[in-house]
């Protein structure tokens, strides 16, 4: 069953070769998202993991602005868990904190709420997609700067050759898709 809805979510994602610059092979969800099917499958296989591989309590999916809002809620939901924002600079109201990392033209800074987490809670961040890990990395430094425990990241798509992953260390990583 489970090579079935895996087959059913990659089916769903399609490429771009040269977008935004030349030389980048865009991998594209909005298919994923389209099809009821294969967005349900996809939240499915992602809950059947947390299921298996974490038998401490989880508190909180963190979804990052703004694709993993896509995934994040409807993941908390299948889990009966609740969701919290990691939004970019300037977009979340009341006290925050914030984490700057670096883009290849720049620097950019993630924010959370001040009260979104209470320390010792355990969280899952989730997004659509892992490329570099400087995103996904900020992130992790966020929540635990609130105290939070992240167990672990997940995103849709892994772009494998970039390493991303290996900016989250010692937080495991885990992806439904990966691509080189």
């Amino acid at each position: 069953m489970a090579e079935s809805q895996l087959t059913l979510v990659a089916r769903r994602v399609r490429s771009f070769p040269d977008f935004p610059k030349p030389g980048i092979l865009f991998r594209d969800i909005t298919p994923l998202l389209k099809d009821p099917d294969a967005f349900r499958a996809s939240i499915e296989l992602l809950a059947d993991h947390l299921k298996e591989n974490h038998k401490k309590k989880i508190d909180y999916i963190a979804g990052l602005d703004a694709r993993g809002f896509l995934f994040g809620p409807s993941l908390a939901q299948k889990l009966g868990i609740g969701f919290v924002l990691v939004r970019k600079q300037g977009k979340l109201p009341g006290p925050t904190v914030s984490s700057s990392y670096s883009l290849e033209y720049g620097q950019a800074e993630l924010e959370i709420q001040e009260d979104a987490i209470e320390p010792g809670q355990k969280v899952v961040i989730v997004d659509d997609l892992m490329a570099t890990g400087g995103t996904m990395g900020a992130a992790c430094k966020l929540l635990q700067s609130l105290k939070a425990e992240v167990l672990e990241a997940l995103a849709v798509v892994e772009l494998t050759s970039l390493k991303g992953r290996e900016k989250l260390a010692p937080v495991p990583f885990f992806s439904l898709l990966q691509y080189d």
